[in-house]
């Protein structure tokens, strides 16, 4: 359904509009304005950064400029009409949008994680196929924590205790934080950001959101608002919200499970079963193609050097590219399910993944599969974690792979795989200047 940005701008009486992109770390940059001049300035190309926010690093670093413009000239930022949404957090009436970046000759921008996603999306269409994902979005609410050199801790909840047990499902373990999620679907509802369940996992005040089942493109633009609105409500109740994969060290990691299947565009018959309702051969040759190009993508999926601390052995994550039936130790799990709802869930990606590049190397694995024909191995019956490890292990491993892997490269963009991989390289780098507490414990006095 196509908006008009004036009339409902008028309509709500808006005062101010944040216009946002997505950078590679999936943080929101952009600008604010005044409701009138985001009116003209969309008319005249005016809404205007430097591209040189998409090599941003999560530090605030800009990377040399040697895949971008070398001038950091700017590109202009064109809202999508149908994602505004009121923020629903202010006394002013204010409107969010997200904007897709494009070149002043009118070539979308290439290394913008929306249009990184959209490439993908478009190489479905071209073959008569939609995807369809839903994700599950895992989440920490920690104390506030203003020394960076201090353990992060659970929230003190209603009953005036932490959590101090393991409490997976636990519904009173919930309602500890009660009012902060009532604000959270309140807030939700007002953006038309289409969560569903919300359940309490096996970690201290560690929680999960499952997404409605949607377009890639339109989910990926909910989470990444979903995202924002989870932190600002916990801010406003006095506590931290986080995203990190491992947060906190005897704790488990937080994930994004992506659900995702493939049907037929003309027909919207689910291509992932047969006419008898079992396995298609195109849904074997999907899980082929996560299984062979995953890996690769991992940049995408567990992005910094903390997102390898989850993808542990025995702590609900996987550690390498097997898949089974309704298995929780494999990187690929199949739902038992009806035919129409064959999907196949990536319980590889990370909490702190940018959606629209998570989502885009998810469908881009499959896709590929099904292409090159890949030939799926046989499903795991038993635990996958008594098996090799094949995923990278650390971020500098991943990134190797990445590069080495031309058909992955290629769909994403050769330009973005370049700007990506220097972004990483970069936070690799300011990581490894840290000492950390554990060099000072054992390394202080003993060696």
């Amino acid at each position: 359904m196509t908006v008009d940005l004036e009339a409902w701008i008028k309509e709500r009486r808006i005062t101010e509009v944040e216009c946002m992109v997505s950078d590679v770390s999936g943080i929101p940059r952009g600008k604010i304005l005044p409701a009138g001049k985001f009116l003209k300035a969309i008319g005249e190309q005016g809404l205007r950064i430097p591209e040189s926010i998409f090599g941003l690093t999560v530090t605030g670093d800009y990377i040399e400029e040697i895949d971008l413009n070398p001038r950091a000239s700017d590109v202009y930022l064109r809202p999508v009409p149908e994602s505004v949404r009121v923020v629903p957090w202010y006394k002013e009436p204010t409107a969010q949008v997200i904007c897709d970046a494009f070149y002043f000759d009118g070539t979308p921008v290439d290394v913008a994680p929306r249009h990184v996603l959209r490439r993908v999306l478009d190489l479905y269409a071209e073959r008569g196929w939609r995807a369809t994902v839903a994700p599950e979005l895992e989440f920490f609410l920690v104390k506030v924590n203003a020394d960076p050199d201090y353990p992060l801790e659970p929230p003190i909840g209603r009953s005036g205790r932490p959590e101090t047990a393991r409490q997976a499902y636990g519904i009173d373990a919930v309602n500890e934080f009660d009012p902060l999620f009532e604000d959270i679907y309140d807030y939700c509802e007002a953006q038309e950001i289409d969560v569903d369940t919300l359940t309490h996992e096996s970690g201290a005040a560690q929680l999960e959101i499952n997404f409605n089942h949607g377009d890639p493109m339109e989910i990926a633009d909910q989470t990444f608002l979903f995202k924002r609105t989870v932190r600002q409500t916990a801010l406003n109740h006095g506590v931290y919200a986080t995203f990190m994969a491992k947060p906190m060290q005897r704790e488990p990691g937080s994930s994004m499970h992506i659900h995702q299947s493939v049907s037929d565009l003309k027909t919207g018959r689910n291509l992932f079963a047969d006419a008898d309702g079992g396995n298609s051969e195109f849904f074997l040759q999907y899980i082929g193609g996560l299984q062979k190009y995953l890996s690769a993508s991992m940049p995408l999926l567990a992005p910094y050097v903390n997102s390898y601390r989850r993808l542990m052995p025995d702590a609900d994550a996987p550690i390498n590219v097997h898949w089974g039936i309704d298995n929780r130790t494999v990187g690929f799990r199949v739902p038992i399910s009806s035919p129409e709802a064959r999907r196949v869930e990536n319980r590889v990606a990370g909490a702190d993944a940018n959606p629209y590049l998570a989502m885009a190397a998810s469908l881009a694995c499959g896709y590929l599969g099904v292409v090159e024909e890949l030939e799926a191995s046989k499903p795991i019956e038993g635990s996958a974690y008594q098996l090799a490890v094949n995923l990278p292990r650390h971020l500098e491993d991943a990134l190797l792979r990445l590069n080495r892997a031309k058909p992955l490269r290629e769909i994403l963009g050769q330009r973005f795989v370049n700007v990506l991989t220097t972004v990483k390289e970069t936070e690799s780098r300011a990581y490894q200047q840290v000492i950390s507490a554990w060099e000072r414990e054992y390394l202080l006095l003993n060696v």
